[in-house]
């Protein structure tokens, strides 16, 4: 199955997700910069902001995702969660302190918490065993075209009206109401592919093979701190944040190209092959940055650690799909990102503090050895589906 041939509700459900990453990725690059030098806080506090709004996006998702277990229409959901993050954003435009930047990142991952479980659980009804790595794929990959629209259009904003970094924020509000707009096209299914008659669920997965995948992803996670630490990194070498946004965009132009190709390739090879040799790249990329000093050098592997985003998210959740009942694949989905979500904001608080006190060579090293101890876990815990045996 080629993209052009995916379902119509997959397209729209992956523009929807361009036009909001347009938005977003627009403003995440520059808020290194921006809470550091424009508001001068200090990356303990980049830590608290970026850690925390993850993991309240991800624990959200679990109610969400149980709601949409529960829920008889799943797109009402979905459509509120992308309207408060859409209306929220620009607000950035008028923060005075890194506590304003906090609630307001705060209130975007909510909006983000109470779409994405629906909306995963939305795309597996449309998907097929053989068809689900190339379908999130496919939705990740947009998620990154989108990343790569909004950030090259803040780099030729900044480049003709240099510093004007509120008036920027502000101007997300236009691909947010495109966003809004794109989602009221999505049709609900009426029957949902593989659910069970009983549309409140089981209270439990029953998949002890996802239980070892979630106890193994969070070993991975305690060492995935926020990338804005990679971007304060690469501010500092490039000495402005001008053309980060640029650097971002090229980052998802490598995380867009590999995303389509994949999870495809997972849908042959199996999973965990190619979600192990995702966390092997994020090994060797958090390395990288821990001894390396020039611009060069640190864009070399900020552009090959789009490898890893490739390789790993689209497949994990196509993974998180084969071993969830059909049944409980919402609750599933809010299980998996709030995983993440706290994994991350307990990594980002461990590593901004490891940079504070001992400096960014043993924050980056400490994250890489995490990434490996977890694909060496991956391929002793987690069995092969049932779909590839």
């Amino acid at each position: 199955m080629s993209a052009f041939r995916l379902p119509r509700d997959v397209w729209r459900l992956g523009w929807v997700s361009l036009a909001t990453d347009a938005a977003s990725e627009a403003i995440y690059p520059l808020l290194p910069f921006f809470l550091t030098q424009v508001l001068g806080a200090g990356a303990i506090s980049l830590g608290i902001v970026e850690g925390a709004a993850e993991a309240v996006n991800s624990l959200l998702k679990i109610l969400s995702g149980r709601w949409a277990d529960r829920a008889r229409a799943n797109r009402p959901i979905v459509l509120g969660g992308y309207a408060l993050s859409s209306a929220v954003r620009p607000f950035m435009s008028v923060a005075q302190s890194w506590t304003h930047v906090f609630g307001i990142r705060f209130v975007d991952r909510v909006g983000k918490g109470i779409r994405g479980a629906p909306r995963d659980a939305l795309l597996a009804t449309l998907a097929t065993p053989q068809t689900r790595g190339r379908i999130y794929g496919f939705h990740r990959g947009m998620d990154h075209a989108g990343a790569v629209i909004g950030p090259a259009l803040a780099s030729v904003f900044l480049y003709f009206y240099p510093q004007q970094f509120r008036t920027l924020f502000a101007l997300t509000a236009v691909p947010g109401a495109i966003a809004v707009a794109l989602i009221l096209m999505v049709r609900e299914p009426h029957g949902p592919a593989e659910r069970s008659a009983d549309v409140h669920g089981s209270r439990t997965l029953n998949s002890p093979a996802l239980t070892r995948f979630f106890i193994v992803l969070s070993v991975f996670t305690l060492g995935n701190s926020t990338d804005a630490f990679l971007l304060l990194k690469l501010t500092d070498a490039a000495g402005g944040a001008q053309f980060v946004p640029l650097m971002w965009a090229a980052l998802h132009i490598v995380k867009a190209g590999v995303s389509f190709v994949a999870g495809g390739w997972s849908d042959r090879v199996g999973r965990r092959g190619v979600i192990g040799l995702g966390w092997s790249v994020y090994a060797l990329v958090y390395v990288g940055f821990a001894f390396s000093t020039s611009l060069t050098a640190l864009l070399t592997w900020f552009l090959v650690y789009g490898l890893y985003f490739g390789f790993a998210e689209g497949t994990e959740k196509a993974l998180v799909a084969d071993l969830a009942p059909a049944a409980n694949r919402g609750f599933a989905f809010g299980l998996y990102t709030a995983v993440q979500g706290v994994g991350s904001f307990a990594a980002s608080l461990v590593f901004g503090a490891l940079w504070t006190v001992f400096g960014p060579v043993v924050a980056f090293a400490t994250g890489a050895s995490l990434a490996l101890a977890a694909t060496v876990a991956l391929f002793l815990m987690v069995p092969v589906p049932r779909t590839y045996n």
